[in-house]
């Protein structure tokens, strides 16, 4: 992913300025920002491939940031990294139901962050091949990467995307959360399971406004199906 801009918002110098070092040695384009503000500035100017937002920063909260971006139809399809020194389940939950693709505890590695940063990336590139698949009026093209609902755009971010295709392009199938983070994080990083339960549930709420939701399908005990079908 070398030549991918990043924008970096950290307020603490020194750790900003590490992981920009580290950033650049992979090969990415790095922006900094030391807080919300400068941020927004930023954004506005130009997008970035990927945002890294630090959780507590001294203007707002990372977390309202990110809440803000998704909101906005110009943004809310931004890949967002958070970076936290907040370990608990329920913090890790929160910042990923605020609109966070990815959620990383602070001390990281290098060699993780960067880890992350291309699978993050990954999910947010279109699929491969230029087929488009449709059930029930909810159609999903790959060459544009767009999903629409009775020809109305549908708003995903980039995990729920690739989830999304995955459920469209597997259904009638049952699927363990362990066999979902396989399929839509890969086997190379390291995503805890009720990371899935999260973003089914915001993809459900974003088809939800379309009246699509109920494809997604939770069979208790098991995992999740997509179905056009009630079960």
């Amino acid at each position: 992913m070398a030549g991918k801009q990043i924008l970096i918002v950290e307020d603490e110098r020194p750790i900003r300025e590490m992981i920009a070092y580290g950033l650049r040695r992979a090969g990415f384009d790095v922006r900094e920002a030391g807080d919300c503000r400068d941020a927004r500035q930023q954004l506005a100017d130009r997008q970035p491939d990927l945002l890294l937002l630090d959780w507590m920063l001294p203007d707002m909260s990372g977390l309202e940031l990110a809440r803000l971006l998704k909101r906005d139809k110009d943004t809310r399809e931004l890949p967002i990294i958070m970076l936290t020194a907040r370990a608990e389940e329920t913090d890790k939950v929160a910042g990923l139901e605020g609109g966070a693709d990815d959620y990383m505890t602070k001390p990281f590695s290098p060699r993780e962050l960067v880890a992350r940063i291309n699978a993050v990336l990954r999910r947010a590139e279109p699929g491969g091949g230029d087929d488009r698949i449709e059930i029930e009026g909810l159609a999903l093209d790959r060459a544009s990467h767009r999903v629409t609902a009775n020809d109305r755009t549908v708003p995903l971010g980039p995990t729920e995307y690739r989830m999304l295709e995955f459920f469209m392009t597997h259904p009638e199938r049952v699927y363990s959360r362990e066999q979902l983070l396989d399929r839509v994080w890969g086997g190379n990083v390291y995503v805890e399971e009720r990371t899935i339960d999260v973003h089914i549930r915001r993809l459900r709420k974003a088809l939800e406004a379309f009246g699509c939701d109920h494809l997604i399908q939770t069979v208790r005990g098991a995992g999740y199906r997509f179905s056009a079908r009630s079960h």
